[in-house]
């Protein structure tokens, strides 16, 4: 979740519609300013013992973010209720270093041109904590959930709002505590240039968000043995919050846009409402109460373009829109599905005959096809089932070459003269095995790790 900063906006309040519109169409952009984030989280782990540091402990996750200075990072705090200051974050030219709930490490990196500065971006920063896990004996693994921990192996960060969540998530789902605490994930947020242009791309983000999952499904163990899912971080949304999840079938409807999206989120229930440096705890209460000055947690407030920015953020369907798309759905991994996730949604959503060509693919499914596919994934990956016939397999063979031909088009180099199509050969290997990263990890607990899990941590970022 986004670390929270100073908007510039806190003395305004909202008192229209049009300003709740605002910071979507505020996200348009000419192509030539299109841009490319690419978020990855990271699991933290002591070399000595495998187990996940506390935030304040020796070598933990407070003194891995302090040693990021050496690389000129600088530290982002936060007060609790008690005064205690606390660092929540770095930040640096390459973007936002943050802690997930359990201490998961997330880099949200800069907003960038193309592919190839993504990669070295994340180059930059793998090397920088490798660096510094090295200097306080101290690991990183790249995977879609913890491995082996149970939730109470695992340490709470902290950060306000996620006291606030993990009082909450309980009371809305059985599963919220484990994406909080267990889980990481890689996503990619995009640009768009137009309202029509960002419904196109949602709709088309959407439909194919399952083939996403399938092809970095890389979670298939929990508390030490096979779950019996490939991607079960992504079976753990579907339990998590129904309000504030899933598929969103009005993104289909024809009528589809700003407005219905601000519709939708005023209907997600909130978490917090941030004031004067603390985050007070409005779980379950309305935004449409808090623009009628009714908000039980702040009575006779108004919201502010800070508090909806917050609201927007606390929202995790499959795809997410506040300024730009967020790109949902991938489990997290090592440093080259990195790099191929950006590739496949770049390629797919930023080359017009590239976007068109895959929506043509999934635009007439229906929405209870498109749900099917989306609760099959997370145990069957790519053997899930397609509307039409055939497998996420053989589409993955087809999205892919329309990925290939949109990176070609759009004719970024680097000084070797290379476009960015190298980049989605990680898939490209997963749709030729068919075997998704899952699969792997399957393959050797049942045979050369014996089933032995802590081999896992041989599989190191």
């Amino acid at each position: 979740m986004s670390t929270r900063t100073n908007s510039g906006e806190d003395d305004v309040r909202i008192e229209s519609r049009d300003q709740l519109v605002e910071p979507m169409q505020r996200g348009e952009k000419p192509e030539s300013q299109w841009r490319i984030g690419t978020e990855h989280e990271k699991l933290v782990y002591k070399t000595g013992d495998f187990h996940a540091p506390s935030y304040g402990e020796q070598g933990g996750i407070r003194d891995i973010l302090m040693s990021m200075r050496q690389f000129g990072w600088e530290p982002v705090e936060e007060a609790g209720p008690d005064g205690k200051v606390d660092v929540i974050a770095m930040s640096g030219d390459d973007g936002t270093i943050s802690l997930e709930p359990a201490g998961q490490l997330e880099l949200s990196g800069a907003p960038l041109e193309t592919l190839h500065q993504t990669c070295a971006e994340t180059g930059r920063h793998l090397t920088q904590v490798k660096t510094v896990g090295d200097e306080l004996d101290v690991g990183f693994l790249g995977l879609g959930m913890w491995p082996d921990k149970a939730r109470a192996d695992l340490p709470l960060m902290p950060k306000q709002r996620y006291a606030i969540m993990k009082r909450h998530m309980p009371t809305v789902g059985n599963l919220g505590l484990d994406m909080m605490l267990r889980t990481c994930t890689i996503q990619v947020n995009l640009d768009y240039s137009s309202e029509a242009d960002m419904v196109k791309k949602f709709r088309t983000g959407l439909a194919l968000q399952p083939l996403a999952t399938a092809l970095f499904a890389n979670s298939p163990f929990t508390e030490g043995k096979p779950n019996g899912f490939l991607s079960y971080r992504s079976h753990i949304w579907s339990d998590t919050d129904p309000h504030r999840t899933g598929m969103l079938p009005f993104v289909f409807d024809e009528d589809f846009g700003y407005e219905r999206y601000v519709d939708y989120m005023l209907d997600v229930p909130m978490y917090f409402v941030y004031r004067n440096g603390i985050y007070i705890d409005a779980a379950g209460q309305s935004f449409r109460d808090f623009m009628k000055g009714e908000l039980p947690a702040l009575p006779g407030e108004l919201p502010t373009p800070a508090d909806w920015w917050d609201h927007l953020s606390t929202a995790f369907p499959e795809v997410r829109l506040k300024s730009f798309l967020e790109m949902r759905g991938a489990d997290g991994g090592p440093w080259n599905r990195i790099c191929a996730l950006p590739a496949f949604w770049v390629g797919l959503l930023y080359d017009d005959t590239a976007l068109d060509t895959a929506w043509d693919l999934v635009k007439d499914w229906s929405m209870e096809e498109r749900e099917g596919l989306r609760n099959a994934v997370p145990a069957q990956a790519l053997g899930a089932a397609i509307p039409g016939g055939g497998t996420l397999r053989d589409l993955a063979s087809e999205v892919l070459d329309i990925a290939h031909a949109g990176l070609v088009a759009r004719g970024r180099l680097n000084s070797m003269g290379d476009n960015e199509s190298g980049f989605l050969n990680p898939l490209r290997q997963i749709v030729d095995t068919g075997k998704v990263p899952a699969e792997v990890l399957l393959d050797k607990y049942h045979g050369e790790w014996g089933g032995d899990i802590t081999r896992v941590y041989e599989e190191s970022f």
